[in-house]
């Protein structure tokens, strides 16, 4: 009776070996099949139509010069009488794109990923590098950055090279500001003159060095996560942040999430 257990479970094992392989093959073919999915993806991020800049010619180019550049939406700080500010990316670089021709139709289907054909003129202010002036169209195709850490750059030449990325810090600490004499976690616009609503500023520091990062009301209202998760800041708090390495006298990212450091 046994032997005849031990044939019938032996059995039994051989005819689920070919399922078991089966699975096996058919998670790798999955595995294999988003891998290719993704390269297909950045192949297309990659490839640039006739007359499109890539992103060191863009870079290269003199202020005040027209520029076109392919690029994909990666998200929208505002709309308003047919002009929208958008930040936007590829895979070698990010465009900030201020103010750029775009009716309200337009401007709801400029959701994460699209990929749009800008043309303007580059230019500066307090050290932001953006395309201001633009008209634009949108194409076939799609991409979504993920967020680079940039925490080791800070302090160092070679964060400006990602200058309006998207982008994350981790480990910062919450450091003072100051509103009338007292020491808070953050302030209503960058002086404390405004209130709930406004844009939000803090401070945090890493390596021993401070740096004033910005909640953009535009970009994300009162309502939203971060917002409230600024308000509810603490100095001392460790946090992990992530944003578009926005810059005005220096590094100032856009903070578009806040939370406690892992």
């Amino acid at each position: 009776m046994k032997k005849r257990i031990a044939v019938l479970l032996a059995l039994s094992l051989t005819a689920a070996l070919p399922c078991t392989v089966m699975a096996e093959d058919t998670a790798e073919e999955a595995t294999e099949a988003q891998e290719i999915d993704a390269e297909a993806q950045d192949e297309a991020a990659e490839e640039k139509s006739e007359g499109v800049m890539t992103y060191q010619e863009y870079m290269d180019a003199d202020l005040d010069s027209e520029v076109t550049v392919e690029t994909y939406v990666q998200a929208k700080q505002s709309w308003w009488e047919d002009k929208a500010t958008v930040y936007t990316q590829d895979k070698d670089g990010a465009y900030f794109v201020y103010n750029m021709a775009c009716s309200e139709e337009d401007y709801d289907k400029l959701v994460p990923g699209t990929k749009i054909k800008v043309t303007g003129y580059k230019a500066e202010w307090s050290g932001e590098v953006e395309i201001t002036d633009a008209t634009f169209e949108i194409e076939d195709g799609e991409y979504v950055a993920e967020a680079l850490d940039v925490t080791d750059l800070l302090g160092k030449d070679e964060l400006i090279d990602h200058q309006n990325e998207y982008v994350s810090f981790k480990g910062m600490t919450v450091e003072a500001s100051q509103l009338d004499g007292e020491d808070v976690a953050f302030l209503y616009n960058y002086d404390g003159s405004g209130s709930q609503g406004d844009d939000l500023y803090f401070n945090v520091s890493y390596n021993g060095e401070t740096y004033t990062f910005t909640v953009e009301s535009y970009l994300c209202d009162k309502d939203s996560d971060v917002y409230k998760a600024v308000e509810g800041l603490k100095i001392g708090d460790k946090i992990d942040m992530e944003g578009f390495l926005y810059w005005y006298e220096g590094v100032n990212p856009h903070i578009i999430s806040v939370t406690p450091a892992e």
